[in-house]
């Protein structure tokens, strides 16, 4: 049953209220039955900034590495990790600013886009994967970018944009694209969470069931004001460029995303003509969520060429 805004705000603010008590609910969901139990490490990126890092499977399998959206967390791809990581090596990372990896206040820790790509470099080191499979959501699609303009994908089996962000165009963002920018970067609270719920809700076409949707208001609200301000300065300018160079590329698209345009992913089997487009007419902003089985398979076909 898909929530009213009101209610998405009362089941927000009542787990607000909640987690204080029980500070350790989050790391208990993580490690339910429903997801295997990884084994956690950290990275140091170039700027000294802590990476929080999950790592699951076989190592000498073949290696998928999640780069989560906007405001998002690792915990993103629970529904991933229970399916893939029997036949992959799998990592998720929370990005600077999210979830429990480093978050500087201050808007110019995010700004820089060759820190960005150091990140990503961070933890492929310090998870010790050879080659993986790049996988980015929204905003991830993006650091994935960043990170192929100034590293290379010599040593990338391939990349999966999702939904992804890969140039800062009013034109190529959907109706609701731009308008929780405002207030995501509040310095009012109220105004802050309100937008936290918005955005989340307009990411999904079936709605998380509340307990799930709490959660993801938790992480979400754990984004400092400085990300969001400092990432309007970010440059995207190379990155076109790094990603003709990937030799194997899959772009997913939920049809019915209001984040992204369309134009926004099929843009790019214009920059790389080896792509591949597959649309999910039934799935939003994340259709990883929406339509986790046929995400699932696509992405394990796509990983093991």
């Amino acid at each position: 049953m898909k929530l009213s805004r009101r209610n998405l705000i009362a089941v927000a603010f009542a787990f607000a209220a909640f987690v204080p008590v029980f500070p350790a609910l989050g790391q208990a969901q993580l490690s339910s039955d429903s997801v295997e139990a990884g084994v956690a490490t950290t990275a140091r990126s170039s700027d000294g900034l802590q990476l929080s890092i999950m790592t699951y499977g076989d190592e000498d399998a073949p290696e998928i590495l999640f780069l989560h959206g906007l405001g998002q967390s690792r915990l993103s791809w629970d529904k991933q990790i229970e399916d893939l990581s029997n036949r992959f090596r799998v990592v998720t990372f929370d990005l600077r600013g999210h979830g429990d990896s480093g978050k500087p206040e201050a808007a110019s820790a995010y700004a820089n886009a060759s820190v960005w790509a150091d990140d990503v470099d961070a933890v492929i080191k310090a998870a010790g994967l050879r080659r993986p499979t790049l996988v980015g959501w929204s905003f991830g699609g993006f650091v994935i970018g960043q990170y192929l303009e100034k590293y290379g994908s010599s040593h990338v089996a391939g990349v999966n944009l999702v939904d992804a962000v890969t140039k800062f165009d009013y034109a190529l963002f959907g109706s609701s694209g731009l308008q929780h920018s405002p207030g995501l970067a509040s310095p009012d609270l109220s105004v802050r969470t309100a937008a936290i719920v918005d955005f989340l809700a307009a990411c999904f076409v079936q709605q998380p069931d509340p307990q799930t949707f709490s959660r993801m208001v938790a992480f979400n609200g754990m984004v400092p004001v400085g990300f969001h301000t400092g990432i309007g300065q970010l440059s995207a300018e190379g990155i076109d460029e790094a990603f003709a160079k990937v030799g194997n590329m899959l772009v997913t698209y939920g049809e019915q995303d209001t984040i992204t345009a369309y134009e926004m992913s099929r843009r790019i089997l214009d920059i790389n003509t080896g792509a591949t487009l597959s649309i999910y007419p039934e799935a939003g902003h994340a259709p990883f969520y929406d339509a986790p089985e046929r995400f699932n398979e696509e992405l394990s076909e796509f990983a093991s060429r």
